[in-house]
């Protein structure tokens, strides 16, 4: 079941003293309609599905959480061997608004691809991950792309990824499968708060720190970059009303204190 956590609540939750500085929205969460999907003691809600494993297999350890962090990492893997997994909370969503704060910690996984280095990220509207199979890389849906910087070059974060899914920008169907949004560059360990505004298959806005940094429109099933699929569960051209939220791994080390939800329209 859904765990409601009034805001109160959810501001009161345990914050490890050792972050970096304060959350960026404490002053600013002020509506009781935020649902807290983290609860900063267990993972209560969530199910990870890891390629070659089955749905809620997690031999590794890989989500667990540490000093009231859910904590993602890789200290019992001897490779990364391709082994991509998701963390899925157990509802689905259409109408929402999603806040995560988040910040890239330690060194990537020996055998991790060379473009997940400090890459993470957030799916949403993906498919049930009843329906995914054992060898399936990505769910089918939408991504918020997290990324960190290396120091030198610009690597902008909460951008959009369309694993099975096509998305249009000012009427045009966009063509990339990952597509820059125009925030600033992290380059540390800081914690970055990252929103999104979902409304169904119509829109989706990206804000970093309370600024927009990317939106788009007409959300459909559709494009490649997703393999080992059932394909009964990519129909092209189907509507992408609706479906869960997932949190990556990828090979980096990442760490999230919080995970918010507000439903708008009941949805």
């Amino acid at each position: 079941m859904l765990l409601l956590i009034s805001l109160g609540a959810c501001v009161a939750q345990q914050i490890p003293q050792d972050s970096a500085q304060p959350s960026l929205t404490e002053s600013s969460l002020g509506d009781e309609d935020w649902i807290a999907l983290f609860n900063g003691r267990d993972l209560t809600g969530w199910i990870p599905k890891i390629r070659g494993n089955e749905l809620g297999e997690d031999p590794e350890g890989t989500f667990r959480i540490e000093d009231g962090l859910l904590t993602v990492g890789y200290e019992n893997y001897q490779n990364f061997d391709e082994r991509f997994g998701h963390l899925f909370y157990e509802d689905s969503f259409s109408d929402y608004q999603l806040l995560i704060e988040y910040r890239f910690i330690g060194t990537q996984l020996i055998g991790g691809p060379d473009w997940a280095f400090k890459n993470s990220g957030v799916m949403f509207h993906a498919q049930d991950p009843n329906s995914m199979l054992r060898a399936q890389d990505f769910p089918v849906s939408l991504e918020l792309q997290l990324l960190g910087g290396n120091g030198t070059d610009a690597r902008p974060t909460a951008n959009l990824c369309t694993p099975g899914t096509e998305v249009e920008m000012a009427g045009i169907k966009v063509q990339a499968h990952c597509t820059n949004s125009t925030s600033e560059t992290f380059h540390g360990d800081e914690w970055v708060t990252v929103e999104l505004t979902v409304q169904a298959d119509t829109g989706v806005s990206h804000l970093v720190n309370g600024k927009k940094v990317l939106e788009y429109e007409h959300l459909t099933v559709g494009g490649g970059s997703v393999d080992g699929f059932d394909d009964a569960m990519k129909l092209d051209g189907q509507l992408l009303t609706h479906g869960y939220i997932a949190l990556q791994s990828e090979s980096h080390p990442i760490q999230f204190r919080r995970v918010l939800i507000r439903r708008l329209n009941g949805t």
